[in-house]
C-alpha cells in the first residue's frame, strides 16, 4: 500500500505540474490548447533523443528543451494566437476559435512525430534502480521526477503569489478588462504565460519519459488529463490544478494495483463526475454570482 501511494504521489506530482501549464494558458491568455498533450509527448521524444543519441541525460536535456518549448510557446502564440485574440474582441469567440485553431495543430505536431519516430512504444533506462522509503521499494528516475515536480512547481507558486509580475497574471485571470485600466500590457502578459505553460507541459514530458513509455498518439490522452484536473481544481486557480494532479495520480494508481490497469481511464471520469457533482465550480473553483 506504502509502495502504491508514493507511486500515486509520483504520477499525480507529474499531472499537477502539466495541469497548472493548461492552467496559465487557459486562465491568462484564455486559450484552450487541445495541443497541449502533444508538446508534452514531443518533448518526451526530445529527451530520449538527447538521451540515446548525445548521451545527455534527462536533467541536463531540461536546460536544452525548456527554452525550446518556451521559444516555441511564443511564436505559436504570435503567429496562430494573436490574431484570434484581435478578431475575438469584436466577435467574442476566442475560446472556439483557439479549440479549432490548437486541433489543427494537434495533427501537425502528431504528424511530425509519427513520421520521424514512428508509431511504436518508446522508452529508455535512466535511474531505475530501486530505493527503500518507508520500506517500499521505488524506482529512482520516479522519486527523481516527484523531485522535479515539487521543485518547479512550488518556484512557479511562489513567483506567482509573491512577486509583482506574479501579482500582474494574477490581476488578468481576475479582471481580463479592467487590467489595462492600471497600465498592464494584456497581450504581452498573454503571450508570455502560454509560453510558460508550453514550457511546463514540456517539464511533464521529460518527467514522464524517465519512466514511462510513451508513443506519438498519447498527446491526446494526456490532455484530456490535464483539462479534467484544471476543472476539477477550479478553472485559473493554480492550487486547485494542484490538489487534483495528486488526487488524481493515486486514484489511478490504486485501480491499476487493486482493480484493473485497463479501468485507470474510466477512474479518472469517474472521479471528475463525482467532484462536479459535488463542487460543479470546481473543488477551489468560486460559483458563480460569488
Amino acid at each position: 500500500m506504502i509502495a502504491t501511494l508514493i507511486t500515486g504521489l509520483v504520477l499525480g506530482g507529474t499531472y499537477a505540474l502539466v495541469a497548472m501549464g493548461l492552467t496559465l494558458q487557459y486562465g491568462i491568455s484564455r486559450i484552450m490548447n487541445l495541443a497541449y498533450g502533444e508538446i508534452l509527448i514531443f518533448a518526451a521524444f526530445a529527451a530520449f533523443l538527447l538521451f540515446s543519441t548525445f548521451g545527455i541525460n534527462p536533467i541536463l536535456g531540461l536546460g536544452i528543451i525548456l527554452p525550446a518549448a518556451f521559444a516555441f510557446g511564443y511564436v505559436i502564440y504570435g503567429v496562430m494566437m494573436r490574431p484570434l485574440v484581435t478578431r475575438s474582441k469584436k466577435s467574442g469567440t476566442l475560446e472556439v476559435d483557439s479549440i479549432l485553431a490548437t486541433f489543427g495543430l494537434l495533427f501537425v505536431i502528431q504528424g511530425v512525430m509519427l513520421v520521424t519516430f514512428g508509431s511504436n512504444y518508446t522508452s529508455y533506462s535512466f535511474l531505475n534502480t530501486g530505493i527503500n522509503v518507508l520500506g517500499a521499494n521505488v524506482a529512482a528516475n520516479r522519486l527523481l521526477a516527484f523531485a522535479l515536480a515539487v521543485i518547479i512547481g512550488a518556484t512557479l507558486f511562489t513567483v506567482l503569489t509573491r512577486t509583482r509580475w506574479g501579482t500582474t497574471i494574477r490581476a488578468i485571470a481576475v479582471n481580463l478588462d479592467a487590467a489595462p485600466l492600471v497600465g498592464i500590457d494584456v497581450n504581452r502578459t498573454a503571450r508570455f504565460a502560454f509560453a510558460l505553460g508550453t514550457m511546463l507541459a514540456a517539464s511533464g514530458g521529460v518527467m514522464i519519459s524517465m519512466y514511462q513509455t510513451f508513443n506519438a498518439s498519447m498527446g491526446v490522452v494526456f490532455t484530456m488529463k490535464a483539462l479534467v484536473i484544471v476543472i476539477m481544481g477550479g478553472l485559473g486557480n493554480l492550487m486547485g490544478a494542484l490538489i487534483a494532479g495528486l488526487l488524481l495520480g493515486v486514484v489511478e494508481t490504486l485501480v491499476a494495483t487493486y482493480v484493473d490497469p485497463g479501468l485507470t481511464l474510466a477512474a479518472t471520469y469517474c472521479l471528475f463526475l463525482v467532484v462536479l457533482l459535488w463542487k460543479p465550480a470546481g473543488l477551489f473553483g468560486k460559483a458563480a454570482g460569488r
